[in-house]
């Protein structure tokens, strides 16, 4: 079976009604498309293995009303639910204390390795003894769903508090250098936490911040082990580039100092550094783009703090933070009024850093600038006249100007889909124009920039996208032919007249396009196995 778009679109819809509970009609679908039969049965066998979720949901609904005992503890309200498992108030009869609750409920569903690493972790965490830092009282096992207890801080998580009102940056400064104190506490003891994100910090009815669940902690002693190579652990918009790459191994320190960054970013701002419609977009985007810089979100955001932020994104961890503890020194550094440790980027830097951000706009200005100085060669040594150069000058111009104005139109998030059409558009008639008015149209070398046009829409990972640049790609070059054949007859005077050149190129146009759009569909649909919408 070919694994066109039209298909692969079939298998996806068929898939996502089968994880939602539905029952698609099979057998209509067979009866339009016999040749999906193998994929469905590989489709419902992989789905097979997972126990219905509706099963799932009934095992974690199926709680008796509060107040219960659960063995030495007296369950007083659920406060959190998650995949895996739920956390309860509780009251510990025998020291007559409030305390919070985690178990793994349906625990046959957990494999004895979750359990085990669930122990381990939750065990070592227990040993951690300082004052921003939930403490672990005791892990264990009753009626046999498994479970540890935590001292219970009465407030909300730092993510509701910042929906509630956006916070003054004295106490956001506050909040993350006491955080950052907290994390390489942590770190001491060979713990990293690997989740840091505005929901696991608690805060008490005083503002104090409390850094809290490890589910997803690497711990560094002896008998733990880390995650396999490959394996992604953690929320995307709060990840490093390592960690986002399922580069476990390389995953230390320097990821927590990354996801503080993050969090400082979306303190300052109100949006994490990354955050796109699916799971999938916004991990791309932490391996490969730059984040907007928090004063081009919010003008009154201070330089010194954009600084400190930036450094801890940076996507090398030896550019970030050598240690929590520094970044937080820096931070009260920035409160004293005292010279900070981190320094603005050179220009090399900075100019970098403006590619990594708005890579499609750089492309264009690159390309247009390359194609300028030979122009410009070729006037200054008499090659080309006046008045070509000019005509030259003002299309360069005019493209540069449409991608500036349309890059800020991509900011937008509400805006950003359909200026990325009207900008394809745009790049496929200014190239035409291009070649018919100040080159030899389809007998010029210039052509390639359509194979390029499609090859770079794929990088926008939008299948109609790539299309709809496969399809405005042949209209242009279908205008070259006629104009080749029909208007400029004095271009067949050096150049092959055969249709088979047009005829191989065209096929070769459809052919470029089919393949980047199966590879952009494929990778949209690894975003449904990923996991859920981003938090």
């Amino acid at each position: 079976m070919k694994d066109d778009p039209q298909r692969l679109d079939l298998l996806d819809d068929y898939l996502m009604q089968l994880q939602a509970g539905l029952r698609p009609d099979r057998a209509a679908l067979l009866r339009e498309h016999p040749e999906l039969a193998s994929s469905l049965k590989c489709i419902e066998a992989l789905e097979g293995l997972a126990p219905p979720a509706a099963e799932i949901d009934s095992l974690l609904a199926d709680v008796p009303e509060m107040p219960r005992n659960f063995g030495p503890y007296e369950l007083l309200e659920e406060v959190g639910r998650g995949g895996m498992g739920v956390v309860y108030k509780a009251r510990q009869i025998d020291l007559d204390r409030v305390v919070a609750i985690k178990m793994i409920l349906a625990s046959h569903l957990a494999s004895p390795e979750h359990i085990r690493r669930f122990q381990i972790e939750a065990r070592a965490a227990a040993r951690l003894r300082h004052s921003n830092i939930v403490h672990i009282h005791e892990v264990g096992q009753c009626h046999g769903q498994h479970y540890f207890t935590m001292e219970h801080i009465e407030g909300e998580s730092l993510a509701e508090r910042l929906a509630r009102q956006p916070l003054a940056v004295e106490e956001i400064v506050r909040l993350v250098s006491t955080v950052a104190r907290a994390v390489e506490h942590l770190h001491s003891q060979g713990i990293v936490h690997r989740d840091l994100k505005p929901s696991n910090i608690l805060l008490d009815c005083e503002n104090q911040p409390y850094v809290t669940d490890f589910g997803l902690a690497k711990v560094f002693t002896p008998g733990s082990e880390a995650t396999a190579t490959g394996v992604i652990a953690g929320t995307p918009s709060y990840m490093a580039p390592e960690q986002a790459a399922g580069r476990n191994a390389e995953v230390g320190p320097a990821a927590d100092i990354y996801s503080l960054g993050a969090i400082l970013y979306e303190l300052l701002t109100g949006e994490p550094p990354f955050r796109r419609e699916s799971p999938l977009d916004t991990l791309l985007d932490i391996l490969s783009r730059e984040p907007r810089l928090p004063r081009e979100i919010n003008a009154r955001v201070p330089r010194g703090l954009e600084l400190i932020c930036m450094k801890c994104l940076s996507k090398s961890p030896t550019d970030r933070y050598a240690s929590a503890a520094a970044l937080a020194d820096d931070l009260e550094r920035y409160v004293q009024g005292e010279p900070l440790a981190v320094r603005p980027p050179h220009l090399g830097q900075r100019i970098y850093q403006w590619v990594r951000r708005q890579p499609a706009l750089a492309s264009r200005l690159g390309a247009l600038g390359v194609f300028y100085l030979v122009e410009i060669g070729n006037y200054h040594y008499g090659t080309v006249d006046w008045a070509f150069h000019l005509r030259i000058t003002s299309l360069a111009a005019a493209w540069a100007l449409v991608s500036i104005v349309c890059q800020q139109f991509v900011g937008y998030q509400r805006l950003a889909v359909p200026a990325r059409f009207v900008w394809g558009m745009l790049d496929s008639i200014l190239l035409l124009i291009v070649l018919l008015f100040v080159a030899d149209g389809a007998a010029s070398a210039l052509i390639v920039g359509y194979p390029l046009l499609i090859a770079g829409s794929g990088l926008w990972f939008h299948v109609r996208f790539v299309g709809v640049m496969t399809v405005l790609s042949l209209i242009s070059y279908g205008i070259l032919v006629v104009d080749f054949y029909c208007w400029r007859l004095n271009l067949q005077d050096h150049f092959d007249t055969s249709y088979a050149r047009h005829i191989l190129f065209a096929l070769s146009l459809i052919v470029l396009g089919a393949i980047v759009a199966g590879l952009v569909q494929r990778l949209r649909m690894l975003s449904n196995f990923y996991g859920r919408p981003l938090p």
